[in-house]
């Protein structure tokens, strides 16, 4: 099997988390608001609208805040570098966006006292 195949089958063997969180993508001073549809250590597949889809091509910085309905404890911000590995049409207003990830790093959020 080619090292390119072999890349491409390790994907997809990771395990990717369906979640649904606010993305922010940054690109220069400029920041594109979009939503994620799954996630995993590797890579995030997001949607963002049409017009600004196709801004993003290459390497770009990100974050993404999960709320505490999915960490089951407080708010976390990841932030990291990806590159965009392919973009699909996904209707007449969306674009989705797969990206490999990186690097990232996680950011808790303390809880408020009570």
């Amino acid at each position: 099997m080619t090292a390119a195949l072999q890349s491409a089958k390790d994907l997809r063997e990771r395990q990717r988390y369906g979640i649904s969180a606010p993305l922010t993508v940054i690109i220069g001073t400029h920041e594109i608001t979009g939503l994620t549809r799954d996630l995993s250590n590797r890579g995030v597949y997001f949607y963002l609208d049409q017009a600004d889809g196709a801004l993003i091509a290459g390497d770009f910085e990100f974050q993404v805040e999960l709320p505490p309905e999915i960490t089951l404890s407080t708010c976390c911000l990841i932030r990291g570098q990806g590159r965009v590995v392919r973009t699909e049409s996904t209707s007449s207003e969306f674009t989705g966006i797969a990206a490999e990830i990186l690097h990232y790093s996680m950011q808790r959020q303390e809880a408020p006292e009570a």
